[in-house]
């Protein structure tokens, strides 16, 4: 079995409009395809490697239902690549990765097409969170679902 899942469409505008919905956390709700994500907490655009982005997130099966997610940003290249490793802050406020990444990658079609391959890769959870945690913990199909509403998003804002 893989622990990869990529999913790619084609979405009728160039990257950089496509690249600006991605960089604006308050976006992420509007394109999750899991009905998991919630609001940006920082109200920051993303724009650097390194950048941690705060995100509320909301899942029937955690704890606590409501819960706080601390994204990396791993790869950055504007109009281009855009990706984050999901974490939560730990005591004392250091934040634990668990492993797993999302990852947007453009590519252009044409002057108004752009190619759009989304990725969640698991390969790097460590054992004992895969004893917690099913990877994937969703199916595919909320990752088709995250480019259907990106697409229809960039689509309003043309």
């Amino acid at each position: 079995m893989t622990e990869i899942l990529n999913v790619t469409t084609c979405v009728d505008a160039p990257a950089p409009a496509i690249f600006a919905v991605l960089t604006d956390p308050a976006n992420h709700a509007a394109i999750d395809g899991t009905g998991w994500v919630r609001e940006s907490l920082d109200g920051e655009m993303l724009s650097q490697l390194g950048q941690i982005f705060r995100i509320a997130m909301y899942h029937d099966n955690h704890p606590d239902g409501h819960y706080e997610m601390a994204n990396k940003i791993t790869a950055y290249q504007a109009d281009r690549t855009i990706g984050w490793e999901p974490g939560q802050a730990g005591p004392g406020g250091s934040i634990e990765f668990g492993g797993w990444t999302w990852c947007y990658d453009l590519g252009p079609v044409d002057d108004q097409q752009t190619r759009v391959t989304l990725t969640y890769d698991w390969s790097a959870v460590p054992p004992a969170l895969r004893e917690h945690i099913q990877f994937p913990p969703f199916p595919v199909s909320h990752l088709e679902q995250s480019l259907a509403n990106l697409a229809t998003l960039v689509g309003a804002r043309a």
